[in-house]
């Protein structure tokens, strides 16, 4: 049925939590920061999510989330300098793609398709940090082709996003694509706004609230196999 699998990089094929939480606590001791406890890994998760969420609705461009968003986590925190919120961020964008840990089953499940299906990795992820996940992690070798949006100019859930990727591709039957993704407002709603198949990959049992049909819900990717073959 399908003959072009997009997948999310971060928190789908990637655990993206476990490379923050290691990138932050680097961080935190080569800028003498104190303590990083766990509660504040959990709290700059929240203030991030938040802020991509704001990129995804185009009230902030990627430059202004990427930096906004330490200012307001150190502000909280008691960072007496935040001025450091540029420089440190552009360290973290690195030191995210020291720590590789794959998503259970993804790349198993992903090695398995290799010269079935053209994969496709569809990310929102900074180019500096996604370029060297994909390359540690080896998974430049197993994706056919790779779109990142800051290289592209546009960002998921928009339109143009996915018409740049249908066009590259040269797909004309949209039947024939399916998005495999954890983020409901970027890589689902951007299926569904982009007229192809959704796969929400969903394994903390999270609300629709978008109210948009999805074509399948997973909470383990496992069930991907038994959705494509």
């Amino acid at each position: 049925m399908y003959k072009y699998l997009l997948w999310d990089i971060d928190g789908t094929v990637l655990n993206f939590l476990a490379s923050e939480a290691y990138a932050i606590r680097t961080l935190f001791k080569k800028y003498n920061l104190g303590t990083c406890t766990d509660d504040m890994i959990k709290l700059y998760s929240d203030i991030n999510v938040k802020y991509w969420k704001m990129l995804e609705r185009g009230e902030l461009t990627k430059p202004q989330i990427l930096v906004e968003r330490f200012k307001e986590f150190f502000g909280i925190i008691g960072v007496e300098d935040v001025g450091i919120a540029e420089n440190f961020n552009s360290e973290y964008q690195l030191t995210l793609g020291d720590h590789i840990e794959f998503v259970d089953k993804a790349e198993q499940i992903l090695y398995s398709l290799k010269g079935k299906y053209t994969l496709v990795a569809v990310t929102n992820g900074t180019k500096t940090a996604q370029e060297k996940k994909l390359r540690l992690s080896g998974l430049y070798k197993v994706f056919d082709a790779i779109f990142i949006s800051e290289n592209i100019g546009w960002e998921k859930p928009s339109k143009e996003f996915f018409d740049h990727v249908f066009k590259t591709l040269g797909i004309t039957d949209k039947n024939k694509v399916l998005i495999i993704g954890d983020s409901l407002t970027s890589d689902i709603k951007g299926g569904y706004m982009a007229g192809i198949d959704t796969c929400w990959f969903n394994p903390t049992k999270q609300e629709n609230t978008l109210g948009i049909d999805i074509t399948y819900e997973v909470d383990d990717l496992g069930e991907i196999e038994d959705i494509i073959f």
